[in-house]
């Protein structure tokens, strides 16, 4: 009978752990917006949350992660999806339904989405560290594909299709990020994916 108790404590802490984490964030974000990043502190951050300076920092271990939300557990997720994807799934096919099993499960907000852009895009060093946390993505999900097809890490092809996956994610969540009622981002990256597969044949003319 002790293990079920235990069981929900866990998960009790861990949810606490999710809400404070989340409550962080979006304070850091909303404050950012309001005030530009210049002008918000950490304890700024702490006191819109609820919470102290030293529970943000056990948290995030500045504001600007706090805005940016890094996933330290993305590359090691990215390797296990890859290389966990039914075998008889061509390389292409199984980085889509990787990509597509993480956003449906990562269940990112809309309007945050784009607030968070917009405050990145304002500030040149959230601007430059969210451009080499793609990179070192990009990189991860190379490796992870070299693994799977048994080629040097160096070797080309993992590469490419890494940077193309790249890019196709990049366009599909551009395309949702703007308007104020996006398309399924899922839908979104589908087509990417599709366009893609075939080859990147060009559109038909419209009559």
């Amino acid at each position: 009978m002790a293990r079920p108790a235990t069981a929900r404590t866990e998960g009790l802490r861990d949810r606490k752990k999710r809400e404070t984490r989340t409550a962080l964030s979006d304070a850091a974000l909303d404050l950012a917006a309001e005030r530009g990043l210049d002008h918000v502190t950490v304890d700024d951050i702490a006191e819109r949350a609820g919470v102290s300076t030293r529970t943000f920092f056990n948290y995030f271990p500045s504001k600007e992660d706090a805005v940016l939300i890094p996933d330290d557990d993305l590359g090691a997720r990215i390797r296990t999806m890859v290389l966990d994807r039914p075998r008889h799934e061509d390389p292409l096919t199984a980085v889509r339904e990787m990509l597509l099993d993480e956003i449906r499960t990562a269940d990112v907000d809309h309007h945050r989405w784009v607030l968070r852009m917009q405050v990145v895009q304002q500030h040149p060093d959230l601007l430059n560290r969210a451009f080499l946390s793609g990179a070192a993505t990009e990189q991860q999900l190379a490796d992870a594909l070299a693994e799977r097809l048994h080629l040097p890490a160096d070797h080309t092809y993992p590469r490419l299709l890494a940077a193309a996956a790249g890019a196709a994610f990049r366009v599909a969540i551009t395309r949702w990020s703007t308007p104020t009622d996006p398309p399924d981002l899922a839908d979104l990256l589908s087509e990417a994916f599709h366009l893609l597969e075939r080859g990147l044949p060009a559109p038909t003319e419209q009559p």
